[in-house]
C-alpha cells in the first residue's frame, strides 16, 4: 500500500509542479522516448539476468505489494512455538520431537502457526537442524556453523534481485541520455524546417533525458531498496530462529532459549518480556 501511495507522490509531485510551472502535459506524451528507455532497460535486464533469478524478482515484486509481513504477533507466534517445541524436547527427550519435524504440516504445534508453517524457508531451517541434533554428537558451534552456512546462502541469494534492480536504475539515466541523442539525430534532419517544427523535436528529445533520469531516481532505485529492507526482515526471522536454536543446543532451559531469540528481533516489533511470558504461559496451560 505504502509503495503505490509513493508512486502517486512522486507522480503528483513532478508532473503537479510541472503543470504548476506552464507547462503541458502533452508534450511529454513521447511515446518513442517511451518504447526505446523501456525496450532497452527491459532488453538490459534480459541479458543481464539468468532465468532463475527473473523467477526470484517476480516474486519480489509480489511481496513489495503485500508489505511488511514480520510483524509484531507473528513473532510473538514464532517464539510461542520455538517454547512450546523446546520444552516437549526437554521434557520428553529429543527424539519425541522427530514426529513434528518431519511432518511439520501434520505436527500439533506447528497448526497453531499457520504463518510460520506457510514460510516453508523458515520452516526448513528450522526442522532440517531439529533433524541433525536428534542423530546425536553434534556439539552447538557444530549447530551454529550449520546455521551460518544456511543464512550466508539466504543472505546471497536474497541481494540479487535488489542488486540487479539497482544497476537497472543506475543505466537508466544513461538510456535517457541515449534517447535524447536519437531524438537530436532526428531533430538535425529536419533542421532546414519551421522553428516549431525544430522547437516540438528538441523538446522530444529532451523527455528522454527526463524520463531516465525520473525512473532511476523516482521509482527504481527506491524499489531495489525497498527489497533490500524486505529481505533484511526475513533475514532477521531467521536469525530469531538460530538464537533460539543455538541457545538451546547450548543447554539453556526452553525459556532462556527463546529470551536469546526474543532479544535479536529489532527493537520497532520486539515484543516485551512480559507479552513473550504470557505468551508462553499460554502455552503451557494447553
Amino acid at each position: 500500500m505504502f509503495v503505490l501511495i509513493g508512486v502517486g507522490v512522486v507522480i503528483v509531485g513532478v508532473l503537479g509542479g510541472y503543470m504548476l510551472h506552464g507547462g503541458s502535459l502533452g508534450v511529454l506524451l513521447q511515446w518513442s522516448e517511451f518504447m526505446i528507455i523501456g525496450g532497452a532497460g527491459i532488453g538490459s535486464l534480459l541479458v543481464g539476468t539468468p532465468p532463475r533469478v527473473l523467477k526470484q524478482m517476480i516474486g519480489g515484486f509480489q511481496s513489495l505489494i503485500k508489505g511488511e509481513k514480520y510483524t509484531k504477533e507473528e513473532y510473538v507466534n514464532l517464539l510461542k512455538t520455538l517454547f512450546e517445541l523446546f520444552h516437549l524436547a526437554t521434557r520428553e527427550g529429543l527424539i519425541n520431537v522427530e514426529q513434528h519435524i518431519e511432518k511439520p504440516e501434520q505436527s500439533s504445534i506447528f497448526k497453531k502457526n499457520e504463518f510460520f508453517l506457510s514460510d516453508h524457508e523458515s520452516i526448513e531451517y528450522l526442522c532440517d537442524t531439529m533433524k541433525v541434533m536428534i542423530t546425536g554428537g553434534v556439539p552447538p558451534h557444530d549447530v551454529e556453523a550449520l546455521l551460518d552456512a544456511d543464512l550466508e546462502t539466504h543472505h546471497v541469494e536474497g541481494a540479487a534481485v535488489p542488486s540487479l534492480i539497482q544497476k537497472l536504475g543506475d543505466a537508466l539515466p544513461g538510456l535517457g541520455i541515449v534517447a535524447a541523442v536519437l531524438g537530436i539525430v532526428i531533430t538535425m534532419q529536419a533542421i532546414n524546417g519551421p522553428p516549431e517544427e525544430i522547437g516540438q523535436k528538441v523538446a522530444a528529445a529532451l523527455v528522454g533525458t527526463f524520463l531516465g533520469v525520473l525512473l532511476s531516481y523516482g521509482f527504481v532505485q527506491p524499489i531495489a531498496t525497498h527489497l533490500e529492507l524486505l529481505h533484511q526482515s526475513q533475514a532477521r526471522y531467521l536469525e530469531c530462529i538460530k538464537a533460539g536454536i543455538v541457545a538451546y543446543a547450548k543447554g539453556n532451559a526452553p525459556i532462556m532459549a527463546v529470551e536469546f531469540s526474543r532479544r535479536v528481533i529489532f527493537s520497532d516489533i520486539r515484543p516485551s518480556f512480559e507479552e513473550v511470558e504470557k505468551a508462553v504461559k499460554s502455552a503451557r496451560s494447553s
